[in-house]
C-alpha cells in the first residue's frame, strides 16, 4: 500500500453501507455470523472450513479488535456491511494480502459473505465491491472469487 494512499473509509450503496469493522459491531457482527455457518461455510471463497467456528461473544471481539489495528496499521481492511437505515450488520468484507506464500506487490486478496436471509446480496456485493477496489484502491491485480 502506498505511504500517500489513504483507505477509504466506507462505500455506500442503495442495498449496503460498507464500514470500518471495530469493536463497536461485535454484538451485531456476532449475531450475523453465528445465525449463518453454514451458508458462510458455503459462500464461494471461504472452501477451507476452519472460518466460522465455534467462538464466545468475547473472542469475537478480540477479533474485531484485531481487525481494527489492522485497518489502522494499513495491513489488511476488514469492511462490515450493514442494512441502510437499520444499520443492522449483514456481512463483512475482507481484503488483505494474500497468503505468505503467494504475496506478490500490488495484489489484495478479497472475501465477502452476507447472512443467510440476506443471500440475495451476494452477487450485488461482490460486483459493487470489485467495482469500488477498481477505481478508489491503488492494487495491480485483485483475487476476489467471482460469483458468475
Amino acid at each position: 500500500m502506498p505511504d500517500s494512499f489513504e483507505p477509504p473509509r466506507g462505500l455506500v450503496t442503495a442495498e449496503f453501507v460498507l464500514e470500518p469493522l471495530g469493536p463497536q459491531h461485535n454484538v451485531a457482527d456476532y449475531a450475523a455470523w453465528t445465525a449463518s455457518v453454514e451458508h458462510i461455510r458455503a459462500t464461494v471463497g471461504f472452501p477451507w472450513g476452519r472460518w466460522p467456528h465455534e467462538m464466545a461473544l468475547d473472542d469475537n471481539l478480540r477479533d474485531l479488535e484485531r481487525h481494527a489495528r489492522d485497518f489502522e496499521a494499513r495491513t489488511g481492511f476488514t469492511f462490515t456491511v450493514l442494512e441502510p437505515g437499520s444499520g443492522d450488520v449483514i456481512g463483512c468484507v475482507y481484503i488483505y494480502p494474500p497468503p505468505p506464500s503467494a504475496v506478490e506487490a500490488g495484489v489484495a486478496s478479497v472475501r465477502s459473505w452476507v447472512r443467510a436471509d440476506r443471500a440475495a446480496l451476494d452477487g450485488p456485493l461482490w460486483q459493487a465491491v470489485g467495482d469500488w477496489l477498481r477505481r478508489d484502491w491503488p492494487f495491480e491485480r485483485v483475487e476476489y472469487a467471482s460469483r458468475a
